[in-house]
């Protein structure tokens, strides 16, 4: 994970995203589409739709594994040295692992997870609302009799939890305390959940497999409301031409609430893994309530991922408990019997990390369209952010996002939210923004092809209100990420005196902001704009490579 001055490093990843963004290319095609296993490669194919870039594949000479509408495109495997249409981007098959966690060795006594988040002992929140875990499977547990509506296998290799991880997730979501007379009950015990099982028993798998997973929850989206994928990768491409990060947005615009993990690489500045560096989705850091119930002890978790991402975006949006947190063992399972200190009674175990975060903010959020079912993600993600509660160990800078999740405040909110200040404030922004469009275009052309002149003009002829919003957007920046953004900025030739990299970089963070999917996709694809790229250092790349960090700029309260 690069930061601004780690320049080097951050070209050799650019380098990596748009070789791979342009086509496969490598040795001549062989003779025998079946002479070598290394002569063909396991690719994502994404573009307009998946029975184009089906076609597209089979007209390179290539097999179509599968169909991934979630996508727009196909899991495929080409022959080394082929080439598709630039339309069409290619992303290499990669590795995805769970988001790994520590097993603390203390034996103090362990408080439990809804008096960590604030919630009554007793309690059955998240009736009606269904939770679909992507993770390393679900064990046939106590704690989880009745609690699944539905399972679903993409290792091959059967029900259950080899690994241990899915688990534990799976209970702290909606554990019902069977085996603990109620005591460790999850904190939406009355949700249900969806086992996509796409991890094997070393709790790894793979991008083609974990797209599979998701597709399926595409194709059932009307019977699930919130996916939990406590996953993380090392993905050397922008989060606009991921294909894990466009198969969530795809999900998070069909409806279903996304929740990712910032990762545990921490504690250093851009160590968030994707796909918590998507700004779209709701990305959670963790913390370590130091086992009590007082939230001024609350400290971020010294593991926890941290922002900036590589791209200059402000992560995590918000922490939740993940330290010391206790929930479901999996009988003989490889972190079960690797870790026997961690065991607390018969059927529950404890760690630290963020997927644990991630599970705990996926049950809050079962909890709170249990009050009002209406709720849309950007509403939710808006909603968690706005009650989150200060604290001084969890300040942006310390990595703790908007703050600490706030489940009774969220609760207490939830069943008007929709009529909210800071949802209005958004949705006026939108429609300012929108207004706007053509002019937004021409400043940010102008800002990519470096022509100052035009982009002074581009801008005066902004609306007060798009500069208005602009100004808001830029202010509420994590300051780690605006300190990104301006140094980025200075690089550039006419950038001018400080205080003029200061307002430029403002200015080309917004018109950033305002950037379209299908715009930064070419922008990414396309040999012209990789060369300017290089010309111009490394502020071209990161100030073009967004499109939705305007999703982000909603996640603030107005001032009054």
């Amino acid at each position: 994970m690069g930061s601004a001055k780690a320049t080097p490093a951050y070209r050799r990843r650019l380098a990596a995203a748009v070789a791979t963004a342009l086509a496969v290319t490598g040795l001549p095609a062989p003779a025998s589409a079946h002479s070598s296993a290394a002569a063909w490669r396991d690719v994502i194919v994404t573009g307009t739709d998946a029975d184009g870039a089906a076609r597209a594949v089979r007209a390179a000479g290539g097999r179509v594994v599968t169909l991934l509408p979630v996508v727009r495109g196909v899991a495929a495997q080409l022959p080394e040295g082929s080439h598709l249409d630039p339309a069409w981007l290619v992303a290499p098959q990669r590795e995805i692992t769970v988001a790994g966690a520590s097993t603390p060795t203390d034996t103090g006594k362990a408080e439990t997870i809804r008096e960590m988040v604030g919630l009554p002992a007793t309690g059955n929140e998240g009736r009606g609302v269904t939770v679909a875990v992507v993770d390393t499977g679900i064990a046939d547990v106590p704690d989880l009799a009745g609690q699944l509506a539905d399972r679903v296998d993409l290792t091959g290799t059967g029900d259950g939890d080899g690994y241990g991880h899915g688990t534990f997730m799976a209970g702290l979501i909606a554990a019902t305390g069977a085996a603990s007379d109620g005591a460790h009950r999850g904190v939406a015990p009355g949700a249900k959940l969806i086992d996509v099982k796409v991890a094997d028993a070393d709790g790894r798998t793979d991008l083609t497999t974990v797209l599979r997973g998701l597709q399926w929850i595409s194709d059932h989206r009307k019977d699930v409301q919130v996916v939990n994928l406590s996953l993380s990768s090392q993905s050397p491409l922008p989060y606009q031409i991921d294909p894990l990060t466009q198969a969530l947005e795809s999900l998070w615009h069909q409806g279903v609430m996304v929740v990712v993990p910032s990762g545990n690489d921490g504690p250093g500045q851009g160590s968030v893994t994707s796909p918590g560096n998507d700004p779209l989705l709701l990305t959670t850091g963790g913390l370590d309530a130091s086992g009590t119930s007082d939230r001024g002890d609350d400290v971020v978790g010294i593991w926890s991922g941290r922002g900036p991402t590589w791209q200059g975006d402000a992560k995590p949006d918000l922490v939740a408990a993940g330290g010391h947190v206790v929930s479901l063992r999996s009988p003989g399972s490889i972190v079960d019997e690797g870790n026997p200190q961690a065991r607390v009674g018969n059927g529950y175990f404890r760690g630290s990390g963020t997927s644990m975060a991630a599970a705990v903010t996926s049950g809050v959020i079962a909890d709170a369209l249990a009050v009002q079912p209406k709720l849309r993600p950007d509403t939710i993600k808006n909603l968690l952010v706005n009650t989150a509660y200060d604290s001084t160990g969890l300040s942006r800078q310390s990595g703790g996002g908007a703050g600490g999740l706030d489940a009774p405040a969220v609760l207490a909110a939830a069943a008007n939210w929709h009529a909210s200040k800071a949802q209005r404030q958004y949705d006026e922004d939108t429609a300012t923004v929108g207004r706007d469009a053509k002019r937004w275009a021409a400043f940010g052309k102008a800002v990519a092809d470096g022509d100052k002149k035009a982009a002074d003009q581009a801008w005066n002829k902004l609306s007060p209100a798009s500069r208005d919003w602009a100004a808001r957007a830029w202010a509420q920046l994590d300051p780690a990420a605006r300190a990104w953004a301006a140094r980025a900025w200075a690089a550039r030739a006419w950038a001018g005196e400080e205080w003029a990299a200061r307002a430029w970089a403002a200015r080309a963070w917004a018109a950033r902001a305002w950037a379209s999917d299908d715009w930064a996709a070419r922008a990414w694809a396309g040999e012209e704009w990789a060369a300017r790229a290089w010309a111009a250092d490394d502020w071209a790349a990161r100030a073009w490579a967004a499109q939705r960090w305007s999703a982000q700029s909603w996640a603030w309260m107005p001032q009054s």
